[in-house]
């Protein structure tokens, strides 16, 4: 029961970041580091910013597998980073409504969004069972290049 609860709760996690993307992008102001190239790519082709989202996390996580240590557990990113793209595109549709025209209300709304981004992320780091593939594949870098995780976030 425990597990199922934590899990739950990296689900609500996931559906929050979801929405935080989704109103830091509806800002109008940029969007989040991980989420620039498949934003940029859903501009300028058909596809949507989830679909894109998913395309680009299983390219990192195809990039883990080249590594050695891959567990299979790691496979678990799979339908994670397709349920993230999913909600997305979900958030994206519930906030249709959102088009802030002034600069003010684009900032307020980029303002709120990361917090709502930054309280799902909480809600996945407290659940403590999976993680999306822009994290695990840094994990993957730290490990093999023995470099500190902080940082190389950042970098990434």
């Amino acid at each position: 029961m425990e597990k199922f609860k934590r899990y739950l709760i990296f689900l609500v996690g996931l559906f929050i970041s979801s929405l935080g993307v989704s109103l830091v992008t509806k800002a109008n102001l940029g969007t989040s580091p991980i989420s620039s190239i498949p934003y940029v790519l859903s501009l300028n082709f058909s596809l949507t910013l989830g679909n894109f989202t998913i395309i680009f996390s299983l390219f990192l996580i195809a990039l883990q597998l080249l590594r050695k240590d891959f567990k299979l557990e790691h496979l678990l990113q799979i339908p994670i980073s397709i349920l993230f793209g999913y909600f997305i595109d979900w958030t994206m549709l519930l906030l249709s409504f959102v088009h802030p025209d002034s600069y003010l209300f684009k900032v307020i709304a980029l303002l709120i969004g990361c917090i709502i981004l930054g309280f799902g992320v909480y809600c996945e780091v407290l659940a403590d069972v999976a993680m999306l593939p822009g994290e695990s594949f840094v994990r993957a870098v730290v490990q093999t290049c023995e470099r500190e995780f902080g940082s190389t976030k950042i970098a990434f």
